[in-house]
Formats: C-alpha cells, structure tokens, sequence
C-alpha cells in the first residue's frame, strides 16, 4: 500500500465496499488484529465478529457460512447473515455515496453510547453520515465509521461500526 492520507484510504474502501469489490480492502485489514464488525455505535469486543484477512477472503467467497452478527434493536431478533450480506445490507456503504465524511471528530450521535475510542484509544476514525430521507422523517439516516490504526509504519482497517436510529 502506497502511503496514502487518511481520507484518501477511507474514500477508496467506502468506494470499493459501495461497489461490493469487498475483497478489494483485504490488504487494507490489520495484518494482526484482524477487523471488527460492529452493528452499533456501542463496540462490544466479547461478540462482536472479527476476521483475520484470511478468513475474510474465505468468507467472502463461503457461500454458506451465515454468521449471528447481533440482535437487532427493538426486536431483539439475530441478525443472522452471509459476510457479503451483512456488508451489503447491512454496512450498506453505497449510502454513503458522495457524502463528505468528518475525520477524527464524531460529529453525528445516536442515543446509544459510542465506546468506540474507548477499545480503540490509538485509532484514528473517519465517519461516514447520511442523514435519513424526507419519506421516513429521517428516521433513516445511518452512519459508517471506518477505524484505522497505524501498525510497522501502516495505517490499516481494525474496524468498520455502524450506527443507525434505535428504539
């Protein structure tokens, strides 16, 4: 990876997951740590999933290993999806598609509590914001942060955390 800036890196893996090239940001993932999945502003380490680069790729192309990512807010339903599913439906990068994203700065918050500086104290995080439409009030809007620490010089994806309106 040729030494990029932070938004420059970020804009380039919210295009590719947009485009659904997932197994395009395989060399972006932490080569020891892996990246995290987590549904919620509120990173849970205990269960939310986490995938090495290898067992990404594996994953991407499994096509039935389905995954319980977490209960869905309000329903307390799993969330039981295929890697390419959840970041299809579920991250839904492609909403994001010609927003401006804030870098190290949270600037948009739901009424769940954001830990995610907590587990990553050293990172560095670019927010994606979509604020909802007109037909749902905007009661739609989402958010995608990307989370970045620096590893032997890199800069690489430890996690992708989701936040949409809650119950």
């Amino acid at each position: 990876l040729a030494k990029q800036s932070l938004a420059q890196q970020a804009q380039r893996i919210q295009t590719v997951l947009a485009n659904g090239d997932y197994d395009h940001i395989i060399t972006d993932i932490h080569p020891t740590r892996g990246v995290r999945f987590s549904m919620y502003a509120y990173v849970r380490p205990e269960v939310d999933k986490v995938f090495s680069r290898a067992q990404f790729a594996q994953y991407l192309r499994e096509s039935r290993i389905r995954f319980t990512w977490g209960d869905l807010d309000g329903t307390g339903d799993l969330l039981i999806q295929l890697l390419p599913e959840y970041l299809n439906i579920w991250v839904a990068a492609d909403t994001f598609n010609g927003t401006t994203p804030s870098i190290n700065v949270f600037k948009h918050n739901g009424n769940m509590i954001n830990n995610l500086k907590e587990i990553y104290p050293n990172s560095e995080v670019v927010e994606y914001y979509f604020a909802g439409t007109e037909q749902y009030s905007g009661m739609d809007w989402r958010i995608m942060r990307l989370v970045f620490e620096e590893y032997q010089g890199q800069r690489y994806l430890v996690a992708i955390v989701n936040e949409q309106w809650t119950v």
